[in-house]
């Protein structure tokens, strides 16, 4: 049978979906991969090349989840188009990552990487808003977990971006340098679509009363999702850190990174299919559960093998509980889901905050990274289980 060329083209509404999606992805990658993260990958460098301390680390670590909390606060009240705030941040965090290379007083590191923070949440904040809506709209809310993907596709490019670069012998504020024209780079070629108003072929979402912020129940997933910023941001932030206390290689402990981007996009795409049997809430309960066990396996399994293990687990789950926490606050707040999702944000990024100081305090102060391992799984733990009273109570 044969088939007229209309008859296998997308229909518009499909384009528009896979358009927005696509750029989604791009900017969630710049966004989170590099304004939020390269930091990661890039520190053991810059402890090689500036004998940055881990105290020192966490300060910088500090100063862009501090810019992250300002920029998600920011956001509740800031009344612009969403994909005006995409491209302001998108090209703050191309410069200021830029700008990390070319600077070298601490200070001005400080402040870079606030800058990033600030922006990284926007784009984050307003991605969500901007692409769930569309998506929901144009009938594929199911390209979600494409969108959500960009964050792990980020972490994984800037990981191997690091590994060439340690690979060839250079730099650290060489790896700064080149993230920073990978991001400019994406912000151009995602900057064309994000134009768009939604679709015409979209149907209009039916008109709810504005839910209470204020509520308990809201109050409990804005907790929840800042037990989730502190839980798991110590081992995204010191992973490759405590790889490299192991092994000095950086053929083997720099692909601690790529392997937790890489688990990430995987795990996100896998759980988009997954959601079809569970709710937003259930993924999310188990999603802190293996989070936790990821948090502590490097306590019980020694060595390289735990800390891939951890980048795994810890790595399969990050973005799922992004996606499904932020996908709960738009089924849940409806019309307010952009204030929520800024608030669950700002709560993030203060457990964020709080992790990095935490942990340099005890690394300090007993030697090793154990107590703050302990520390953040019981704290994921208690919060799925908080969120699993009321998932019983719905159910």
């Amino acid at each position: 049978m044969q088939h007229t060329t209309s008859d296998i083209e997308p229909s518009p509404a499909s384009s528009s979906a896979w358009a927005s999606a696509l750029a989604g992805l791009g900017a969630l990658a710049v966004a989170m991969g590099i304004g939020r993260f390269a930091f990661t990958p890039i520190l053991p460098m810059m402890q090689e090349d500036f004998g940055l301390s881990v105290s020192e680390g966490g300060w910088l670590a500090t100063a862009n989840y501090a810019g992250y909390l300002a920029g998600a606060l920011s956001a509740i009240r800031m009344r612009i188009r969403p994909t005006v705030a995409i491209r302001a941040g998108l090209l703050v965090i191309g410069l200021s990552t830029c700008a990390m290379g070319l600077e070298h007083r601490f200070a001005i590191w400080i402040a870079l990487r606030a800058t990033a923070g600030i922006a990284s949440a926007w784009v984050l904040v307003f991605v969500s808003a901007w692409t769930l809506e569309r998506l929901a709209l144009l009938g594929r809310s199911d390209l979600s977990g494409a969108v959500y993907s960009g964050v792990g596709a980020g972490i994984l490019a800037a990981g191997g971006a690091c590994l060439v670069v340690m690979s060839l012998h250079a730099r650290s504020a060489d790896a700064w340098l080149s993230l920073g024209v990978i991001s400019i780079a994406v912000t151009a070629a995602i900057w064309p679509f994000l134009r768009a108003s939604p679709s015409a072929h979209a149907t209009a979402a039916p008109a709810t009363a504005p839910p209470d912020l204020w509520s308990a129940e809201f109050r409990r997933l804005v907790l929840c999702y800042g037990a989730f910023g502190f839980g798991y941001i110590i081992p995204a932030t010191f992973l490759p850190a405590m790889a490299k206390q192991i092994v000095e290689d950086p053929h083997l402990f720099g692909w601690a990174w790529p392997v937790f981007g890489a688990a990430a996009v995987v795990s996100t795409v896998f759980s988009a299919q997954l959601r079809r049997l569970l709710s937003n809430r259930a993924t999310w309960i188990r999603g802190h559960f293996v989070m936790a066990l990821g948090v502590v396996i490097p306590l019980a399994v020694p060595g390289l093998p735990g800390i891939v293990i951890a980048a795994l687990l810890v790595g399969s789950t990050f973005v799922v509980v992004t996606m499904v926490g932020l996908e709960e606050a738009r089924r849940a707040a409806g019309p307010r889901a952009r204030a929520l999702m800024a608030a669950m944000t700002s709560a993030f990024a203060l457990g964020q905050i709080l992790g990095p100081v935490i942990v340099g305090f005890l690394v300090q102060s007993t030697g090793g990274f154990a107590p703050a391992l302990i520390l953040a799984a019981a704290i994921l733990a208690l919060s799925a289980f908080s969120l699993q009273r009321k998932e019983t109570v719905r159910e």
